[in-house]
């Protein structure tokens, strides 16, 4: 009885473990990004389990680092909507030298980005840009090019 209880209380406390998120991207002051879980951690080592922060709680994550956000553009179309600009990589101690990567829909799962299924983002530290762009059809978020960058993948406004 004991192991049942056991192997009953493991699968739900698994269970219960996984995330779920729902971003939006509204604005140019009104979005989300995945960042790495902690300060410091490289972006590219964390591409799996990277946590939205965003610029107000309610929009489905925790708020960006003071100073995190330096430019915002914000972009909408029938396909998609996206942000770009740059960041302050210091502000939540990325390392200047990180390449940076790609959080999206294929390794977080079960994110809804303005309620789509499918999503792209990626933070480079070393040119301090970040972007992201909620799709309603997986061949508008450009994946798999990453090693590109934001300015091929999500094109816009990095200034």
């Amino acid at each position: 009885m004991k192991s049942i209880f056991f192997t009953i209380f493991g699968v739900l406390a698994l269970t219960c473990s996984a995330s779920a998120y729902s971003i939006q991207v509204k604005s140019d002051t009104a979005f989300c990004s995945f960042m790495p879980p902690k300060p410091g951690d490289n972006v590219g080592a964390t591409e799996n389990d990277g946590i939205p922060f965003c610029t107000e709680p309610s929009l489905g994550g925790q708020v960006f680092p003071a100073g995190f956000i330096k430019s915002a553009h914000f972009l909408t179309t029938d396909d998609y909507d996206q942000v770009t600009g740059t960041i302050n990589s210091e502000a939540y101690g990325l390392n200047a030298s990180d390449g940076g990567g790609q959080y999206d829909n294929r390794d977080i799962k079960d994110v809804r980005c303005n309620g789509y299924k499918y999503f792209v983002n990626l933070i480079e530290p070393d040119s301090n840009t970040f972007c992201i762009r909620c799709c309603e059809d997986e061949e508008d978020c450009n994946l798999g090019i990453s090693s590109y960058g934001c300015a091929r993948v999500v094109p816009g406004d990095y200034s």
